[in-house]
């Protein structure tokens, strides 16, 4: 099952990092959020991602254009310019990074991988957030359904879209209200090729209108998600991510 994920965005309210490189790019534990997010879905079996790129789309391109060099020890032979890697660390992952726009919004970007994703169900996250998810478990929830989309459901501070679930059912899809029941939208979706007709074009947001229709149509369920979950939105964010990892305490990459 292909892999969409969201790395366009401009990340202003990590400018610490942000001016430099593009918010899926900084590190926890020495290597980009972005790799960590794509192990947890390889370690599930699904290795073939298409990264929608926008903001400094160029330093994930050269990141992994250079994969193997910059995971290894090197040699260059100035003699002739040849390079030989040692001990690279090797994965046998496919990645196909898209030019979804500079200003594109989250939906829109969605819109522009209906090319590469095709007539197929499809698996969609933001490249800012780590979890304990079991994607397997998820992937088989949306199965059994039969809407066009599953959304994670889980539980941190107030600041996120919260879902109003009956059941699994989401009833309602409400972008960073005030007060709610506690479920919030974790960015872990799977998505059936028909929610495509649910975006419109560049400027579509996907929390907004499109996952709102969504809901209202009975067409979203929710896979909750009791585990760890969190998303690197600030610099305190960071800095929380990068001690777990200092402390050996890393529930992601379990």
């Amino acid at each position: 099952m292909k892999v969409v994920i969201l790395a366009g965005g401009f990340g202003t309210r990590l400018a610490e990092y942000t001016d430099v490189i593009p918010k899926p790019m900084v590190t926890v534990g020495g290597r980009p959020i972005l790799w960590h997010i794509m192990n947890l879905y390889a370690r599930a079996g699904h290795k073939d991602f298409f990264l929608a790129l926008g903001y400094k789309g160029d330093v994930i391109k050269e990141y992994f254009l250079n994969y193997y060099s910059l995971n290894a020890d090197v040699t260059v032979d100035l003699s002739d310019g040849e390079v030989t890697c040692h001990n690279s660390a090797t994965v046998d992952w496919r990645v196909t990074m898209v030019d979804t726009g500079l200003k594109s919004m989250t939906g829109g970007r969605v819109k522009r991988m209906q090319n590469y994703v095709g007539n197929e169900t499809f698996l969609l996250t933001y490249g800012d957030g780590l979890a304990d998810i079991d994607i397997r478990q998820l992937v088989d929830f949306h199965k059994q359904h039969g809407r066009l989309v599953t959304v994670s459901a889980v539980h941190p501070g107030a600041r996120f879209g919260e879902l109003v679930l009956n059941g699994e059912q989401v009833h309602a899809f409400a972008e960073k209200p005030q007060v709610g029941q506690g479920w919030i939208n974790g960015g872990f979706f799977v998505i059936e090729p028909g929610f495509f007709e649910y975006l419109v074009d560049d400027d579509t947001i996907l929390e907004r209108q499109p996952l709102e229709r969504a809901a209202a149509d009975g067409q979203m369920m929710a896979f909750r998600h009791d585990g760890f979950w969190h998303c690197m939105d600030t610099k305190r964010d960071h800095d929380f991510l990068e001690d777990m990892w200092a402390s050996g305490d890393v529930p992601w990459s379990r």
